[in-house]
């Protein structure tokens, strides 16, 4: 127990509060009496919970519930007040430790009759949770309280008030969740819908910890995210549990939830009556200490308050209006094990929750809505930057290929340089953004990426400006995922979130399509060398903005560089890009080419199985393992061709056919421009938080199929009143599909490894582009070479026809992917009624 503080009320209802207890996920936990001299623990819900209508009605939901369970080996609930302006909750005070500071700091492992009384009586604990028709989700050593007569267990049910609470809003302000990682049962870390057989494998490992002194799998000092791997994978090491008790442990830890006993099966083969006390002597005398020092205890003077500052012990002068909810408890700087809530759940459906909180806070620029509108227009621009700066180049090849003399060879290589450097990078860049802060990531990118522009527009031979190609590519990979973390760490209410993706979709989708119209424009009245000048204007204008945002802040402490996996992904990631660009060389299939490619998935599979080894991976397995982020970022790259081969081909008929500041060129892209942002703002942004998003994913991706399915029919006239539709289709599409898959990679994903998941978005959408860039290729090679000039273009025409239909497949493959790998945004509860219904 700890003295109050200053800041500390004395009263919450009708209980005095007379000391802290400790801190849990929704808030502080206090010492309290009634009037009746009943001594309770009084559990106070933080302000940033008590603002949100949706958490207090799910609060009084559960606390009835919570009501509702009987038995006498937990801890009641005695009295409520969900409508407070500060909403609280009165359990049962347990005179008594915790049985995690009984086996970890006093006594040791609890002998074998102690523990087989414990696994008796925290089954009967569990069946009065489930006969209520609650999970505890949260069963550990220090949710077991130890007493005289028995064990109790507490905090079970009220913090499923928290659960998948508006979408991902919780989890990403505080970065908590429900579980302990070293008592989770194997769908918890997987993310899969929970049953009571969950609360049975937590058991199991509480009475392997009560025998042993150690966690189920070992300590995790080789880090989260490997010792979650082991839960879910690995089989338990049973040695030091008694041997009278090992069969029954080691069917409660079973993998498969139907094949665990119930918590009724449990409770009768350990009913066998023990003569004598249920813990050894030492124990009970503790036991005894503590109960008078409870009587004893008297709270300290009130401390004085601080010069200008009233104290909240003395009343105040009546108000003249009702004061607000803003009553936020201060953590104390050393609580023991918290008798609070456990903390909130993590995202739905799929994440590896537990090692999104092992790095994740609210940093200031998170917690300021100004900051993130800030954030979202800063990440536009430079989002809009790069795609405007890749674009304008294409278009200005041939004027670089005419000044520079460069044969195809030359003209390739400038190419393959960005896209390589681009690719190899965008991984560390990400993790660089979580080490160092998204701020000062944007910054170091921003300056290189001007003077890249700067050293390109002045290049006199192709070597320079190829130098300059690698160095922007390069910080166009750290500003692209430190962008997009800005946006999803930046919003964490789901309705603003969503809007926000909408926005940055916008830029960026219809920021490809306006790069063109700008590339053709400024290369009708300027040369290529002011056309690579141009975006430097835009990145002095995005360094002020990103100068202007609240300082975030970087990883924890112990967070370094991962050396290894910056290695295996970038090789991986260079070596698949560069030999998927050169798999058809001359006509032919390039040998050396396809073994590269090989190399690149090889040791891309060996970076994927590093990150969930390492304890400071690049990018967290979270972002990438689980049914709806895998479903999500195979959809992405499978839509990387699709996306590939509408932009290649609208740049191949404007350059053929038309000029670029024809009539028909303008309405085509800004039809273009503009069906994206509708799709992405009007359409996506608004249904994302009520229709399912696989939904919208594959209806999205559908309608951009069909739009690449009419313009496979289009002529090299390029007619609006025949491209048009198709330009509708394409961007509504696009828009649509883009939202909700941005949103379900990164929902749920610490801030603090925003960044990493941002990067596995761009790398998804990089190696779809680049799996389309070979498919082109290899259509307009199997075509065979034509005869004569005027026979190029109609070549040329069928593999761009050609390459629609691949396009078109490649998409209608996504729509699949998505639509069936990617589930409902909340998850179901037992018995399949969903989570955030009554």
């Amino acid at each position: 127990m700890d003295q109050l503080i200053v800041e500390d009320p004395t009263r919450i209802g009708p209980y005095r509060l007379i000391a802290r207890l400790g801190a849990g996920g929704m808030g502080l936990v206090y010492l309290g009496r009634s009037e009746g001299g009943r001594t309770v623990a009084v559990k106070v819900v933080q302000a940033e919970y008590a603002g949100n209508p949706e958490f207090r009605r799910r609060f009084a939901r559960e606390v009835a519930a919570a009501r509702r369970v009987g038995g006498s080996w937990t801890a009641a609930v005695l009295d409520a007040d969900p409508d407070a302006a500060v909403p609280w909750v009165a359990t049962q005070y347990i005179p008594g430790p915790d049985l995690h500071s009984v086996v970890a700091k006093d006594f040791g492992p609890l002998p074998e009759h102690s523990v087989h009384t414990l696994a008796n009586r925290l089954a009967l604990a569990l069946r009065a949770v489930h006969g209520a028709g609650l999970i505890h989700r949260d069963l550990k050593p220090s949710n077991v309280l130890v007493t005289v007569d028995g064990p109790r267990v507490i905090d079970f049910g009220i913090a499923r008030a928290m659960d998948s609470l508006a979408g991902d809003s919780l989890l990403t302000s505080t970065g908590m969740l429900i579980g302990s990682p070293g008592f989770m049962s194997p769908e918890q870390v997987r993310g899969l819908e929970l049953t009571p057989a969950s609360d049975v494998f937590c058991l199991g490992a509480v009475l392997v910890y009560a025998s042993t002194g150690r966690l189920l799998f070992g300590a995790t000092d080789t880090g989260l995210n490997a010792h979650l791997f082991r839960i879910a994978e690995e089989e338990a090491d049973l040695t030091g549990v008694p041997e009278t008790l090992v069969g029954l442990v080691s069917e409660c830890l079973h993998k498969d939830p139907a094949r665990r006993p119930t918590p009724e099966q449990v409770a009768a083969r350990t009913a066998v009556d023990h003569a004598g006390e249920w813990l050894p002597g030492a124990v009970l005398a503790q036991l005894g200490r503590h109960a008078a020092q409870l009587l004893d205890y008297a709270p300290a003077p009130a401390a004085e308050a601080p010069a200008g500052r009233p104290d909240p012990r003395v009343p105040s002068p009546r108000p003249q209006l009702p004061p607000p909810p803003a009553y936020a408890p201060t953590t104390p700087a050393h609580p023991g094990p918290a008798q609070g809530f456990g903390p909130p759940p993590g995202s739905p459906a799929d994440a590896w929750p537990a090692a999104a909180s092992a790095a994740s806070s609210t940093t200031p620029q998170e917690a300021s809505p100004r900051g993130g509108r800030r954030g979202l227009v800063v990440a536009g621009l430079v989002q809009l930057m790069v795609v405007l700066s890749a674009a304008v180049f294409s278009m200005a090849v041939p004027s670089v290929q005419a000044d520079l003399d460069l044969d195809s060879d030359g003209l390739s290589l400038m190419f393959t340089a960005y896209v390589v450097s681009f690719s190899a990078l965008l991984l560390p860049g990400g993790h660089l953004a979580d080490l160092v802060g998204r701020r000062r990531t944007l910054v170091i990118g921003l300056a290189g990426f001007a003077a890249a522009c700067a050293l390109g527009g002045s290049a006199g031979d192709s070597v320079t400006l190829i130098l300059a190609r690698v160095l922007q590519g390069a910080c166009a990979a750290l500003l692209t995922p430190a962008a997009l973390a800005l946006v999803t760490a930046g919003s964490t209410d789901p309705r603003e979130r969503g809007r926000a993706l909408g926005v940055y979709v916008a830029f960026t989708g219809g920021g490809s399509a306006l790069g063109l119209l700008a590339g053709g424009s400024l290369l009708d009245s300027l040369t290529w060398r002011w056309c690579l000048y141009a975006p430097l204007a835009m990145a002095a204008i995005a360094l002020i903005g990103v100068l202007t945002l609240p300082q975030d802040r970087p990883g924890t402490s112990g967070s370094r560089l991962d050396v290894p996996g910056a290695l295996l992904g970038s090789g991986g990631l260079a070596a698949l890009t560069y030999g998927l660009g050169e798999v058809e060389s001359g006509g032919t299939l390039n040998v050396l080419a396809l073994l590269l490619v090989c190399v690149g998935v090889a040791l891309l599979a060996a970076f994927l199985w590093w990150q969930t080894r390492t304890s400071s991976p690049l990018l967290t397995p979270y972002a990438f393992m689980g049914r709806n982020r895998a479903g999500s970022l195979l959809a992405l790259v499978l839509a990387g061709t699709g996306v590939l081969a509408l932009f290649a081909s609208i740049t191949f008929y404007l350059q053929r056919f038309h000029g670029y500041l024809s009539p028909a060129t303008w309405t085509l892209l800004l039809v273009l421009t503009a069906a994206i942002v509708i799709g992405s703002t009007q359409v996506s942004a608004r249904l994302l938080h009520r229709a399912p998003p696989q939904v919208l994913i594959a209806a999205g991706l559908v309608l951009t199929a069909a739009g690449l399915l009419l313009l496979a029919g289009v002529d090299e006239s390029l007619s609006p009143g025949r491209s048009l539709p198709s330009m509708v289709l394409t961007g509504l599409g696009l828009g649509m599909a883009w939202v909700p898959l941005f949103a379900t990679v990164t929902a749920g994903v610490a801030p603090r490894q925003a960044g990493g998941a941002s990067a596995a978005i761009a790398t998804a959408q990089q190696l779809g582009e680049a799996i389309g860039g070979m498919l082109l290729g290899l259509v307009i090679a199997g075509l065979g070479r034509p005869e004569s000039t005027q026979g190029v273009t109609r070549w040329l025409m069928g593999g761009y026809s050609a390459f629609l239909w691949w396009g078109f497949g490649a998409l209608l493959l996504a729509a699949l992917t998505g639509g069936l790998m990617v589930t409902t945004r909340e998850p179901r509860r037992p018995g399949g009624q969903p989570a955030g219904t009554p």
